[in-house]
């Protein structure tokens, strides 16, 4: 009866959860004049791909949309190498600052760095009006690292002993055995990685001032706000969209490549998730 009771709150979440996507996704395949008239729910009216033609066909579009794949794919792998390469190292009894480290990751958790000092490290560094921006500061987070190395804790100690009496070192036993045996953790953080650098809004528009350099949410905020981004050409009455539905199709445009990949992480995914809560 209990899990009856849970799986029916869930579905219910689920559906609230989606209603916001089916509504965008509605409106950018209906035509002009119901969504000039409210009409349009959760199914589209006068279904047209127009908007979708016209939006992208626009050439700084594709420039944003490439600019945040190549860094979220870039700056995932780089994250899942140096959160590895850190995690790998505190579950070892020999590493005597360990525990060190962790304590200064989890106060990083639970204390922010101030703003402003923040943003005037990262322009004195260097990255300010730069893509690396994008995905250097995320290449380490402290819960992540955690998740991690509770991952590492409970990795079978006779593989690992095994790997060292054929003389194996820490370097060859972490990347010839530990991580190929760690996909559960490796997709799951890389896809907490991947979402994280992929939807971030804040921190480019504190650090990206060139819009040749703007990344899909920025490019996407820059559609919304302002009433030139889509100028009407011709003919209004004669023409199958507005502002809106282009909108529509922009937002849409930018929720739909997560949306592809996390089916293929989801086996992995439930399992991953609960890692940091097994063991500290």
């Amino acid at each position: 009866m209990l899990q009856t009771i849970i799986v029916i709150l869930l579905c219910v979440v689920a559906a609230i959860a989606l209603v916001p996507l089916l509504s965008v996704l509605s409106v950018s395949f209906s035509s002009r004049l119901p969504v000039e008239l409210n009409s349009v729910s959760f199914w589209p009216k006068g279904f047209t791909l127009e908007s979708w033609k016209y939006v992208l066909d626009r050439p700084d579009l594709w420039r944003s949309f490439t600019i945040t794949l190549v860094s979220t794919v870039i700056g995932t792998v780089l994250s899942l190498l140096i959160t590895a390469l850190t995690a790998y190292p505190l579950t070892k009894k020999e590493f005597k600052l360990g525990k060190l480290v962790m304590i200064a990751a989890v106060i990083t958790m639970v204390f922010k760095a101030p703003l402003i000092p923040y943003f005037l490290t990262v322009k004195e560094i260097g990255l300010y009006n730069n893509p690396l921006v994008l995905f250097i500061p995320h290449i380490l987070t402290a819960f992540n690292l955690v998740i991690m190395r509770t991952f590492f804790q409970q990795f079978p100690a006779e593989l690992e002993e095994a790997a060292v009496v054929e003389g194996a070192g820490y370097f060859r036993t972490l990347f010839s055995l530990v991580l190929p045996l760690s996909k559960a953790v490796l997709a799951t953080l890389g896809l907490f990685y991947a979402v994280v650098i992929w939807n971030q809004f804040q921190h480019p528009l504190l650090f990206i001032n060139d819009p040749d350099w703007f990344p899909l949410q920025l490019k996407i905020r820059q559609f919304i706000t302002s009433d030139n981004e889509f100028p009407i050409i011709g003919d209004i009455s004669q023409l199958n969209y507005n502002a809106r539905t282009l909108r529509s199709v922009t937002i849409a445009f930018s929720i739909i490549p997560i949306i592809i990949i996390y089916p293929f992480l989801q086996k992995y995914f439930v399992k991953g998730a609960m890692l940091g809560s097994v063991k500290g």
